[in-house]
C-alpha cells in the first residue's frame, strides 16, 4: 500500500512536469466519459435483465398476482442496502449533485461509484415506478468528483468534472450525446464557456461510443415517421404545449406532496410497507406503471394501444375505445403516485422515465380524444413523441434537454419544429406557477441552488463562517461609563456588543454615540451601558444564506451587523469582509 502511494506520488509529479493542466483536463474528461459510459450500459443491462428474469414469463391475457409482491421486495432490498451497507441516503440524484455543486465544494461520496447502480437495479428491475437517468447521473457524476479530488484538482476543474460525468451519464443511458452537454449546461446550470465545452463534449461523444459499442445504434425508441409533420396542426401542439405545462405541474406538485407523506411516516420499515402496497397496488390495477414504462410508450409510438391491456384487470375491454381512454387517463393521473410511493419509500430512482413515460401517455390521449371527435385527423404516435418533450420540459424546468433528448432517443428530427413548440410553451405555463423545478426547488428555499447568474452563484458559494467576526471586545448593559472607557482602551474596533448574563445579545453601542460623554469622569459612575446603547438596524442568523445576508444589508443600510444563534450573540458581519471574500471566491470561480 505505501509503495503503491509513492508510485503515484511519482506520477503526480511527472504529469505536473510533463502534462500542462488544460491537456490534463481533457484526459480526464475523456476517462470520465469512458467510465460513465460503461456504468450506463451495466445499468441498463442490469435492469432488463432482472425485469426479464423475474416477468418474462408472466401471460398478457390475465392478472399476475406476483405483480402485487415484487416492486415490495424491490424497494425493501434497496432500503436494506442504503441503511446497512452504505449508511446513507441514496434519494434525489440529481439535488445531490447541485448540493455538492453549491455547498459541498464538489465532493460527492465515493460509494455514489457503484451503490446508485446496486440500488436502482433492485428498485427498478423489481417494478419500482421510477427511471435509471437520476441514478446514472449521480453515478457519473460521482466518478468525475472522485477523479478530480484523486488528482487534487481545484474546485472549478472537479466541477467540471462532475458535469463530464453528468454528461457521459445522460449520453450513455439515452445514446444521446447533444442531450448529455445540453443538460448539464441547462440542469445542472455548468457555465458555458470554450474550457468548459470541449471537455464536456470530449465526456458526452465518448459515453455515446461507448454505448453504441455494446448496446448498437438504434434508437431507444423505435418507430417509423409515416406522415410528414403538417402545418395545419400547429394550433393542437399549441394547446397540447399548455396542456403539458399544466400537467407538469401537476406531476411536480403531487410528486413533492405525496413523497413528503410518506416521509412523514416515522419508521422506516412501515413507510416502506406504505409506499410499497401503494405502488404494488397501482401496479397490479395497471401492469403499465411496472418499471421504466418504456415497452408502453414503444407501443404507443407505433400504434399499439392494446398493449395497455397486458396482464390488466381490463383485458376482456380491450377492444372498448372509450375504456382505452378511460385506461389513458388512469395511467396520467396514477403514474405520478406510483413515482412517489417508490420514491418517498426508499426506492431508488429518477422522474426522468416517469416524466416520459407521463409525456407519452399525454400526447397519445390528446390526440386520441380529438380524433374521436371526427373533426380532424391527428397523427397520434406524433402527438406521442412531442408529448414527451412537453412534459420533461415542464418537469424538469429544461426545455432544451427535452427537445434535444427526444429528437436523439427517437430519431425523431422531422418533428423538431413542433418539439421547440410544445417544449417552450409548456415550459413557461409551468414557469407561471412553479419557477422551481422538482430538483431545485428544495435547495432554493435554503438558498443553496448555483445558478447561471455569476453573482448569486458567488454568495451560493460563500460561507457565512468565512465572513464572521469575532474580535470585537463585549460589554454588560450593567457596566459603568467608567469601564466602558477601560474596555474601550483595549479595542481595536468601534462597536461593542451588549451581551445578557447568559450570552444573548442586548444591543450595541457605537464609539460615536458616547465620544462626546466619554471623557466626562463625572459620568463615570452613574451613567450605565443600558443608557445609551442602541437595539442593531437588523439580525442575521447563523444558518442564513448569504443572498439574505445581503439583502438584508441592503434593507437596513448597515456596514456591520449582528450574528446571533438562538438569540445568542456569535459575532459580526461586515460589508468589507464579505466584499474581500466575494472577490477571493469570484476570482476562484471563474474561468481562466
Amino acid at each position: 500500500m505505501a509503495k503503491a502511494s509513492i508510485i503515484f506520488r511519482r506520477f503526480l509529479i511527472w504529469r505536473v512536469k510533463n502534462i500542462n493542466q488544460r491537456n490534463f483536463v481533457l484526459i480526464l474528461s475523456l476517462a470520465v466519459g469512458l467510465l460513465s459510459g460503461l456504468a450506463a450500459v451495466l445499468l441498463k443491462n442490469l435492469i432488463h435483465f432482472t425485469h426479464h428474469l423475474l416477468t418474462g414469463h408472466l401471460q398478457t391475457d390475465s392478472q399476475n398476482y406476483v405483480l402485487l409482491i415484487l416492486p415490495m421486495i424491490g424497494i425493501f432490498i434497496s432500503v436494506i442496502f442504503a441503511r446497512n451497507i452504505i449508511k446513507d441516503s441514496l434519494g434525489h440524484g440529481v439535488s445531490k449533485i447541485l448540493y455538492a455543486l453549491s455547498k459541498g465544494s464538489g465532493k460527492i461520496k465515493n460509494h455514489n461509484n457503484y451503490s446508485s447502480i446496486i440500488a436502482s437495479t433492485f428498485t427498478i428491475g423489481f417494478g419500482g415506478s421510477v427511471g435509471a437517468e437520476a441514478p446514472i447521473v449521480l453515478t457519473g457524476a460521482s466518478i468525475g468528483s472522485s477523479l478530480g479530488r484523486l488528482f487534487h484538482q481545484n474546485y472549478k476543474t472537479i466541477t467540471l468534472l462532475i458535469g463530464c460525468g453528468a454528461a457521459g451519464a445522460v449520453a450513455g443511458i439515452f445514446k444521446a450525446p447533444i442531450a448529455g452537454l445540453v443538460f448539464t449546461l441547462e440542469v445542472l446550470m455548468l457555465g458555458l464557456s470554450m474550457a468548459s465545452l470541449i471537455p464536456l463534449l470530449i465526456a458526452a461523444v465518448s459515453a455515446a461510443m461507448v454505448a453504441f459499442f455494446f448496446l448498437g445504434d438504434a434508437a431507444e425508441f423505435s418507430w417509423t415517421l409515416e406522415t410528414p409533420f403538417i402545418l395545419n396542426n400547429i394550433p393542437y401542439y399549441i394547446v397540447l404545449g399548455v396542456l403539458g405545462g399544466f400537467v407538469s405541474l401537476y406531476f411536480s406538485r403531487m410528486l413533492m406532496w405525496s413523497e413528503n407523506k410518506l416521509r412523514a411516516v416515522n419508521s422506516p420499515w412501515l413507510r416502506v410497507a406504505a409506499g410499497g402496497l401503494i405502488l404494488s397496488s397501482l401496479i397490479f390495477i395497471m401492469p403499465q406503471l411496472y418499471g421504466e414504462g418504456y415497452s408502453t410508450i414503444t407501443g404507443l409510438l407505433n400504434g399499439d394501444s392494446q398493449l395497455l391491456f397486458d396482464n390488466s384487470l381490463f383485458y376482456q375491454l380491450k377492444d372498448n375505445e372509450w375504456m382505452l381512454v378511460v385506461l389513458l387517463g388512469m395511467l396520467l393521473l396514477f403514474k405520478v403516485f406510483a413515482t412517489a410511493a417508490t420514491t418517498g419509500s426508499g426506492g431508488v430512482g429518477g422522474v426522468f422515465a416517469p416524466s416520459l413515460f407521463t409525456g407519452g401517455v399525454t400526447g397519445y390521449f390528446f390526440a386520441r380524444i380529438i380524433n374521436m371527435t371526427g373533426l380532424v385527423e391527428l397523427p397520434e404516435s406524433h402527438f406521442t413523441l412531442v408529448g414527451m418533450a412537453a412534459i420533461m420540459a415542464g418537469v424538469l424546468h429544461a426545455p432544451l434537454t427535452a427537445i434535444f433528448l427526444i429528437a436523439e432517443i427517437t430519431h425523431g428530427y422531422e418533428l423538431f419544429a413542433p418539439l421547440m413548440m410544445t417544449s417552450v410553451i409548456s415550459y413557461l405555463t409551468i414557469m407561471y406557477f412553479e419557477p422551481h423545478s422538482i430538483y431545485t426547488k428544495q435547495l432554493a428555499r435554503k438558498g443553496e441552488l448555483l445558478t447561471h447568474h455569476k453573482d448569486k452563484a458567488v454568495l451560493t458559494l460563500m460561507r457565512l463562517n468565512k465572513v464572521l467576526e469575532t474580535d470585537f471586545l463585549t460589554v454588560k448593559s450593567t457596566d459603568t461609563l467608567g469601564e466602558m472607557v477601560k474596555t474601550i482602551s483595549k479595542a481595536k474596533r468601534n462597536l461593542f456588543p451588549v451581551i445578557g448574563s447568559k450570552g444573548q445579545l442586548k444591543g450595541i453601542v457605537l464609539l460615536d454615540d458616547i465620544r462626546e460623554i466619554m471623557f466626562n469622569h463625572d459620568r463615570y459612575d452613574d451613567t450605565v451601558v443600558e443608557d445609551f446603547m442602541q437595539v442593531p438596524p437588523g439580525f442575521i442568523e447563523i444558518n442564513e444564506s448569504m443572498d439574505s445576508v445581503m439583502k438584508k444589508f441592503e434593507e437596513t443600510g448597515a456596514w456591520n451587523l449582528p450574528v446571533i444563534e438562538n438569540n445568542k450573540y456569535m459575532g459580526f458581519v461586515s460589508k468589507s469582509k464579505i466584499f474581500s471574500v466575494y472577490r477571493r471566491v469570484l476570482i476562484h470561480f471563474s474561468d481562466e
